[in-house]
């Protein structure tokens, strides 16, 4: 069998060339579209936590959330209770440009999918659920200490 990361990379790479192509005009980078989602989600996300959602080391999410204040896409403000955390707010402008961003998520997902039955679609989204708890898990044990994967 072949590795799976090679089709799920692929998968990656070619939906970067394509976020980037259908969001810039909007000055949004692909790799700025999954803090978008996040941060409206979730206003007041503290930068720790949006490391361990999207699985990105805490100075890229750095360098990123910098990029979003100088765009006038976030606001940064430091916890009142623990000045050492800071909280990362969306501006008007990132509420915005959301529905875009999701269409864009949305538009490719369904191209993705479009020779799909339902059933398979089903079963792909269970089956990626499944491995993605698995490679969720040993990410996990991996900073803990507790490596344990081959």
């Amino acid at each position: 069998m072949n590795g799976i990361m090679k089709y799920i990379n692929r998968i990656h790479r070619t939906g970067g060339v394509v976020y980037s192509s259908k969001l810039k005009d909007y000055g949004i980078a692909h790799c700025q579209h999954p803090y978008i989602i996040l941060i409206c989600r979730e206003p007041g996300i503290v930068q720790e936590k949006i490391s361990r959602e999207i699985c990105v080391n805490k100075s890229n999410v750095t360098r990123q959330l910098a990029t979003l204040e100088e765009k006038g896409l976030i606001t940064r403000q430091q916890d009142m209770e623990d000045r050492r955390v800071w909280r990362v707010y969306p501006t008007e402008k990132m509420q915005e440009l959301l529905p875009c961003v999701r269409s864009v998520m949305r538009e490719w997902n369904e191209y993705l999918l479009e020779e799909l039955s339902e059933e398979e679609r089903e079963t792909l989204v269970q089956l990626l659920e499944k491995v993605t708890k698995r490679a969720n898990e040993a990410a996990q044990n991996t900073l803990s200490g507790r490596d344990k994967q081959p």
